[in-house]
This record gives structure tokens, sequence and C-alpha cells, in this order.
């Protein structure tokens, strides 16, 4: 790994709260900085990248419904832990794994990327535009005060999570509401994105440590892939 121009003062700054561990004391955070990325539309790499992801987890499902798999059955139990409804806001890699049988969505090779890589190792993984963030990122629970950027029919508006809902923030407000449901749009990921910060959540009753950090290491491999000249961090936060 390349330090290089890394922010590790930023990445080593980034936290997670008491409060979330007592609901998950197995829960790790995986955090990936990546600098020097090279932003553009789908392309022919991270296409593949989907394809496989489709093609795993549907052998993987063999029929089977989405939340009968172990890996999304914990983190709907990670999320009544704190009064979410997961068949109704699910978490993230559900979300996706939901869109298989349809075809996963082509956003962006970036977006891309990271979506293959939550499925193909069914574990939740954001990706954050680093530049946007105000102070460092931090998981912790609400209290109900804090700004959420998204849109509503269409229109940009501020939202409020639910006090006690476990969210992603910095200084300004939460970058991600239900630990990994829906992104902030101050946040994310664009064309014009090169420094990015990259979440993956993992439950270690169902997901181990090394395959989370397998699941960081084909992240940074396929990033370079398309950006050659990217520097990566990482960081694993544990109680």
């Amino acid at each position: 790994m390349e330090a290089g121009l890394i922010d590790l003062e930023w990445l080593n700054s980034a936290s997670v709260a008491d409060g979330v561990f007592r609901l998950r004391p197995d829960y790790r955070a995986l955090l990936v900085l990546a600098e020097g990325l090279v932003p553009g539309s789908s392309d022919a790499l991270s296409d593949q990248l989907l394809s496989d992801a489709e093609l795993k987890i549907a052998r993987k499902l063999d029929g089977r419904r989405p939340e009968e798999l172990e890996e999304l059955a914990a983190w709907r139990e990670a999320y009544r832990a704190f009064g979410a409804k997961p068949q109704r806001t699910r978490p993230s890699v559900e979300a996706l794994v939901r869109r298989v049988d349809a075809g996963l969505p082509r956003i962006d090779r970036i977006t891309d990327t990271y979506n293959a890589i939550s499925v193909a190792h069914l574990l939740p993984l954001g990706g954050e535009d680093a530049d946007k963030y105000v102070g460092p990122p931090q998981l912790a629970r609400a209290t109900g005060e804090e700004e959420f950027e998204t849109f509503a029919e269409g229109q940009p508006v501020i939202e409020s999570p639910k006090t006690g809902e476990v969210v992603w923030k910095d200084d300004a407000g939460v970058t991600c509401r239900r630990w990994n449901w829906r992104q902030s749009t101050r946040t994310h990921i664009g064309d014009r994105t090169v420094r990015a910060l990259f979440i993956l959540d993992g439950l270690l009753d169902v997901t181990a440590a090394s395959e989370l950090m397998t699941a960081g290491e084909e992240l940074q491999a396929a990033l370079a892939r398309f950006s050659p000249q990217a520097r990566f961090a990482s960081r694993l936060l544990a109680p």
C-alpha cells in the first residue's frame, strides 16, 4: 500500500461510537480511502464485475429469497436493534441482491465497482466523495437534530434521522442514514470524484474478519484497473 499524499490523519480520526458497538458487539467497519481515482461512465470492466457478481449471487440464492441468506438476515436483525423495519427500509446489500434478477444498475464505474464487491461478498459497501466531507466520518446513534440532504419527489429536501437511529455522519450532518440504507446527496460520488471513502460494514457473526479484508483488497484492485495511479489506505474500526 502506498501512502503518498493519502490523508492518513483524516482517516485515522474516523470513529464508531460505543453505543453502536453495544447494539452489535460483532460489528466492524473497514474504511478504504482512495485518492487519484479516474471517474467515468460505466465501461466494460465495471460491467464485467457486475455480471460476475450477478452470476455468483444467483447461484448462491438457488431459488431462495434474499432474506433467507444468513448474511442478509443478520443485517435485518441489526436494523431491528435500533428500531428500523428492514422489510420497508432494507440494508443496502439486500436492496442490491433483490435487483439481481432484473440486472444490477449500471451507474458509473466507481459506483459499479463497489456495488459489485458488495454483492459478491454479501456485505454492505458504500462510497462517498471524500472531498465533500466536513470533518471525519463518524458512526453514531443520532440525536434526531442532524441534517440529512436528499431528494423527495424530485426536489432537494433536508430531513432528520430518528433519535437513536444508527447513522454515518460528519461535522456538517448525516452522510448515510440507517447504517447503510440511503446516502446523502451532499457526499455522493459524481463525475468529478477523484478522492473517495469506501465503507465496508461487517458483522462477525456471519462475515469473518478475513472476508472483510479480502473484500477491501478486491475493491482496491478493481479500482486500480481503471485508475492505475490511485493510492489507497485502509483502517479497520473495532471496539
